[in-house]
């Protein structure tokens, strides 16, 4: 996501590294160049114009902090304006005083509502919530049966109503009364959409509403759509006084116009985004993280979250001392693929990098995600012995091998090299991320400390 602003921003900024100071003239030009930049990545109008007065303002200030270049200067001015307009931290789900706490989501035919809702049910259920679902979308085709399919999936409940039931109002009231019965703590209401908005909608919410007393009312908006988006959150806001947003499809959003413009024309906060279309692509909002990885300083401490969730502790730290002790075997490579896949994609892995350094180089590799696949397979088809000893693997078994993969012994011959040139690889990093902490500053202690836990797989494919 937002890959085109972040291009054109990196530019304006590295155009100014060669300036001495920070001046009007050099300033201006930074910011026309910005000002376009956020245009053509379809941030709304206003917002712009907003930001680019408050960067003005405090670029031509006394705030400027004369031990930076003017490109670090600029960088940190637009960072901090641009997490003003975002939100400044991350807005969190508000809860009732007494159980169940109820959340809409609400939003066009069509933005990945009914996903969404399923999406929110897990990350809640993973956070020590008990939800508990209801359609009373009873319009759409197979709308409820789509939730349903779903919370068997996550093996959450849902209610389903009685035999025949279709109305809304009926539906949620007994949704209500089945999460106080059985003690849940949450009812997600999928509701209805259109692919307009209409005043039939819209009094259907309005009495959910009234009934229900929702503590949020979550507006599901495709990121993909751009100003449409929020043109279409700020109308929903203005009839059901909507308190948060869930931006869906960021992960297909090269332009992210929708994301620094929906808080900003709303008034209301952003507080998850859509990533992907498994049930685990839904990640809390944190500005501050969204405008380091748009600046290309990456998004280290979501890395770091996702990674801790998802990696088995024992095994990483059994890793670690693998690689420190270069005992990284062909087995032990495996083990990491197949941790890496449940990470998700290798392109999102990177994009949470800083775009320096070694990170930078990484950026601009494409990886063909069905290589971790062929890769795996390879090994699968070595002995145990050829596995913790890939020295001894000559041309017999190299034929052999590839044979038992379904791959050519080409194949065979790249993997064992770059599997050298990993081990190498993971060596120095891990040398690096260790010395970080050990003097990196504040930053560096953080992450010398929290990534000394885990140690990010290989990646398989050409280097």
């Amino acid at each position: 996501m937002f890959e085109n602003l972040s291009e054109k921003l990196q530019r304006v900024f590295k155009n100014l590294r060669g300036e001495g100071k920070l001046t009007a003239e050099n300033m201006e030009a930074g910011l026309r160049e910005i000002r376009v930049a956020l245009l053509e990545a379809d941030v709304h109008f206003k917002v712009v114009k907003q930001l680019m007065e408050a960067i003005r303002e405090k670029a031509l200030g006394q705030e400027v902090l004369q031990d930076l270049s003017p490109g670090q200067q600029l960088v940190k001015i637009v960072r901090d304006e641009m997490v003003k307009i975002l939100g400044t931290h991350q807005s969190k789900l508000r809860m009732a005083n007494e159980p169940p706490t109820i959340v809409f989501m609400v939003g066009l035919q069509g933005s990945g509502k009914t996903t969404s809702t399923a999406k929110l049910a897990r990350w809640l259920s993973k956070n020590g919530r008990t939800p508990i679902l209801v359609s009373v979308d009873v319009y759409r085709p197979a709308a409820r049966q789509q939730l349903a399919v779903l919370a068997r999936e996550l093996k959450i409940p849902l209610f389903a109503g009685p035999e025949g039931e279709n109305r809304p109002l009926e539906l949620a009231r007994g949704a209500k009364r089945e999460a106080m019965q059985t003690g849940r703590d949450m009812l997600l209401v999928d509701t209805a959409g259109r692919l307009h908005i209409d005043e039939e909608l819209m009094v259907e919410l309005s009495q959910l509403k009234e009934t229900l007393n929702p503590t949020e009312i979550l507006f599901v908006a495709d990121a993909m759509t751009g100003q449409d988006a929020v043109k279409s959150a700020d109308e929903f806001h203005k009839r059901l006084g909507v308190t948060g947003i869930v931006l869906t499809k960021m992960d297909g959003d090269a332009r992210g116009g929708a994301a620094l413009s929906i808080r900003q024309v709303t008034g209301q906060p952003l507080k998850f985004v859509g990533t992907g279309e498994k049930t685990d692509a839904l990640e809390p909002f944190h500005p501050e993280r969204v405008v380091s990885r748009i600046l290309g300083m990456g998004d280290v401490l979501s890395l770091i979250e996702r990674v801790e969730e998802t990696i088995d502790q024992k095994k990483a730290e059994e890793m670690q001392r693998k690689l420190l002790e270069d005992d990284f075997t062909l087995e032990d490579f495996r083990d990491q693929l197949k941790q890496l896949q449940k990470l998700g994609s290798l392109e999102s892995l990177l994009e949470m990098m800083p775009k320096v350094g070694i990170f930078k180089e990484l950026q601009k590799q494409k990886v063909d995600e069905k290589e971790l696949t062929r890769t795996m397979a390879i090994i699968d088809s070595m002995t145990p012995k050829e596995r913790s000893n890939y020295m001894i693997i000559n041309g017999s078994r190299r034929r052999r091998i590839a044979k038992g993969s379904g791959t050519t012994v080409q194949d065979v011959n790249n993997l064992l090299k770059q599997y050298g040139e990993a081990r190498k690889m993971m060596k120095s990093i891990s040398g690096g991320l260790m010395g970080m902490g050990a003097g990196g500053g504040k930053l560096g202690a953080m992450l010398g400390k929290r990534m000394g836990k885990f140690k990010m797989p290989p990646f398989p494919g050409k280097w």
